[in-house]
């Protein structure tokens, strides 16, 4: 079966920035499950999934724009402490919550002061170029169910 709208895709990945040390890999854990046509993975790498078949194995180079997007430069703000969700003591690199108006967002900490960080809301791999090496393990027909959540279920997928 090839890949298709509303067909479930099981995948393993490596993921590397091109010209940075960002690397990731799936092949050591559980494949990736996703709902095709739905956009519940990367715009870029759903495309490339396209009318592919199980055990096909393909390289995909993204820009910024088919990935994670451009770095937004009003992503990076100062926010009062009190405003983070949870008791962690904020620290430099990492991933807080932050209680908003827009309500909570995730961001990673790039200053901390006494009453105030800074924080930067965009994703860590915004305004990258990324390169994934793919091999497609089984690609079926999604049910009624997953079609109407718009995501996949079971091992790898969304689980109720």
């Amino acid at each position: 079966m090839q890949i298709a709208n509303n067909t479930v895709v099981t995948f393993h990945y490596q993921l590397t920035e091109i010209g940075g040390d960002y690397t990731e890999d799936s092949t050591s854990s559980e494949p990736m499950l996703y709902l095709h046509g739905h956009r519940g993975i990367l715009p870029g790498l759903e495309d490339e999934m396209l009318g592919r078949s199980p055990g096909d194995r393909f390289s995909v180079t993204l820009t910024p724009e088919q990935g994670y997007g451009l770095r937004n430069e009003e992503g990076i703000q100062r926010v009062p402490v009190k405003h983070l969700i949870g008791r962690a003591k904020p620290v430099v690199g990492k991933i807080v919550s932050v209680n908003t108006s827009k309500g909570e967002v995730r961001a990673t900490v790039v200053k901390v002061g006494r009453f105030n960080i800074d924080v930067d809301s965009n994703h860590p791999l915004a305004g990258k170029n990324l390169k994934f090496d793919v091999e497609i393990i089984d690609v079926r027909e999604a049910t009624m169910e997953e079609v109407a959540h718009r995501h996949a279920h079971g091992p790898g997928g969304h689980q109720h």
